[in-house]
Formats: structure tokens, sequence, C-alpha cells
């Protein structure tokens, strides 16, 4: 019993000396009003027992929310850095070249995804043929018959593409991402405008995971992307 009552008197000297710190700890006031509860009467309502309850509830969806909003916000923070790197060393290459050997093998990483692909319509490749590798080229860049590029945006259907599409990768419709190590679950699709005079090109981004790319995500990154990609494009097809 006296060891109980000098931990007691510990406890209440530590209570009475900083009150504040046990009044934000959650756990310790979660056990203080459970035990005032527990000598109520059973026939007693606290309503400021259950106001509190409410507010706790409250201030836990608050932090649940904050946490969220911190979360996207440095992602977003990381998406822009990695966008804006892969931009600089785009304009990097002196040369054609060393431009295709970069989107073939070091776009990718810089992104953190699994895959890139270059697409090109041209007369050369006719409908039906199905999309072709360039061996002058590289296997980063496939051509595809003219109408294509729209063809696999859409889906076949009647309607406009627009300059970046984000959805989950088709069974079967993988064929762009080469032999790829990792399954591709999702892609983006950021449409080029190579200039008047040339056919339209697009860039397949290709992610392992389902949710890298979904159509409720934000945009305005990869068109970005796209938007400078294209007039890269144009410096090299002038």
């Amino acid at each position: 019993m006296t060891q109980t009552a000098e931990k007691f008197a510990q406890v209440r000297k530590e209570i009475l000396s900083n009150p504040k710190a046990f009044l934000e700890d959650h756990e310790v006031m979660r056990a203080l009003i459970a035990a005032d509860r527990q000598q109520q009467p059973s026939n007693v309502i606290d309503l400021r027992s259950i106001a509190m309850d409410r507010m706790e509830d409250r201030l836990n969806k608050l932090e649940d929310t904050h946490r969220t909003v911190i979360a996207a916000a440095y992602d977003n923070v990381s998406s822009m850095n990695q966008i804006h790197r892969a931009v600089l060393s785009i304009m990097e290459p002196d040369d054609f070249n060393g431009f295709l050997q970069y989107v073939e093998h070091e776009l990718a990483p810089t992104l953190g995804i699994e895959s890139v692909g270059l697409c090109l319509e041209t007369q050369a490749v006719l409908a039906g043929q199905g999309p072709s590798l360039s061996k002058e080229f590289g296997t980063g860049v496939t051509f595809m018959a003219i109408g294509e590029v729209e063809d696999y945006i859409t889906h076949g259907r009647d309607m406009n593409s627009r300059p970046v599409t984000m959805r989950a990768v088709r069974s079967g419709s993988g064929y762009l991402f080469g032999d790829c190590a990792e399954p591709i679950l999702s892609e983006a699709l950021l449409k080029l405008d190579l200039g008047k005079g040339n056919l339209p090109g697009m860039l397949v981004l290709g992610s392992k995971h389902p949710d890298q790319f979904a159509p409720v995500q934000g945009s305005d990154l990869l068109l970005f992307l796209g938007g400078m990609f294209s007039r890269i494009m144009r410096r090299w097809l002038a």
C-alpha cells in the first residue's frame, strides 16, 4: 500500500506541475472520462460526455483530412520535380540519336515508371498492318498507320481525344510497351502535336501500379510534359 501511495503521489505531483501535457494526451483523457462515467448512475445521461465524443470524432476526421492533404501535396511536389528533371534532360542531347537514346533508356527511370514509348504515325505503315518498330530509330520508337494514334487513345470510339489520357491498361492492348520486365497495369497517353505538315505522335507512359495513372488524377504536369516534348520533337523534325 505504501508503494502504491508513493506512486499516486508522484503521478499527482506530475499532473499538478504540468497539467497541460496531460490534457493534450488523448489516451489519458479517454481513460479519465471513462472512469468518470463508471461512477455515474445508470439512469443518468451525461450530455457533456456525448458532446465530447462527437467533438473527438470530428477532430479525428479533421486530422485524417489534414494528413491526406499533406500527403497529396508532397506527392505533387515530388511529381513536379520528376517532370522538371525529365524536361531538362530531354533538352540536353546535342543530336537526334542522343535524344532517342534518352527517351528509350533513361526517361522512364527519371519519371519513376516502368516504360516509355514514342509512337509516330507514318504513311509507310498501312492500316491494319499493326505497329512496327524501326531498326534505325531503336526499340523506343513505334511507327503506326495514319489515324492509329487517335484510335488507340479512344479505343476506336467516335470521339475527340484529350491531350492527356490516363487509364488502366486493357487486356491485350499492352503491345506498345515491348518486352518490359514488369506487367504494365496503367498508362498515360500524351498526344503530340508535331507541327504543320507532320502527322501526330504519342508518348506512352506505362506503370506497373494500377493507380499510378487514373482518370480522376490531375493532368497539369503531364500536359506540361507533353507540350514540351512536342516542341522538342518539332525542333528535331524541322
